[in-house]
């Protein structure tokens, strides 16, 4: 499924009635991550991300306890972090490059383009973006062999954000007319470059 309005996070969400826990929650997660990228953090209700996730405002409650502790996990890249990281460091490249393509195309999200909209968010997007650093390129860098592992971390980092960018905001007509495998038959070794090659570079290995 295509991302709507060249936005992410914007998968439409199911209609209200029963529905088990764990789709109940990714529902508000869902929609308070839609709505982050679009709205101040201050000027978003628990309303407003109820009525988008088709739930009632108590029930938000119910689940995440405060708006504060709802959007201290949309602000998180903890468990984004963990599935784009999830393959061996000799198919990384790749790996991420089709999470990023497949999590906007198939579920109408993408794993981090939310720290773009950081400046929208004042004292909260100082929050995001140390969260990024930490939890995304540092946890990359952490499995890099070689030196300067932080800057090629940060600049294949870097690359899947200019790639989630041109595919899920400006909505590339040529990019989204092309294959998943063709974008990432394409894209992957750029980033791969950036994991495991380095001038004078050894064997490659995974840091575990």
């Amino acid at each position: 499924m295509a991302v709507p309005s060249g936005r992410p996070d914007t998968a439409p969400v199911a209609p209200s009635g029963r529905r088990d826990a764990g789709a109940t929650r990714a529902a508000i997660l869902r929609a308070a991550r839609h709505l982050l990228a679009r709205h101040a953090h201050a000027d978003i209700t628990l309303r407003s991300v109820a009525e988008r996730a088709g739930v009632s405002p108590p029930l938000i409650l119910k689940y995440f306890g405060s708006k504060d502790a709802l959007f201290a996990q949309v602000m998180s890249f903890e468990a984004d972090a963990t599935a784009l990281l999830d393959a061996p460091l000799d198919a990384l490249g790749a790996h991420m490059v089709r999470h990023v393509l497949v999590s906007q195309s198939e579920h109408g999200a993408d794993p981090l383009l939310r720290v773009v909209f950081a400046p929208l968010h004042r004292e909260h997007g100082d929050v995001l973006r140390a969260n990024f650093r930490t939890q995304v390129a540092a946890r990359l860098a952490a499995r890099l062999p070689g030196p300067d592992a932080g800057l090629r971390a940060e600049l294949a980092v870097g690359m899947l954000l200019g790639l989630g960018v041109m595919y899920g905001i400006v909505s590339g007509t040529r990019l989204r007319a092309a294959g998943l495998d063709a974008i990432t038959d394409r894209y992957a070794p750029a980033v791969q470059a950036h994991l495991t090659r380095w001038p004078g570079g050894g064997p490659v290995r995974d840091i575990p």
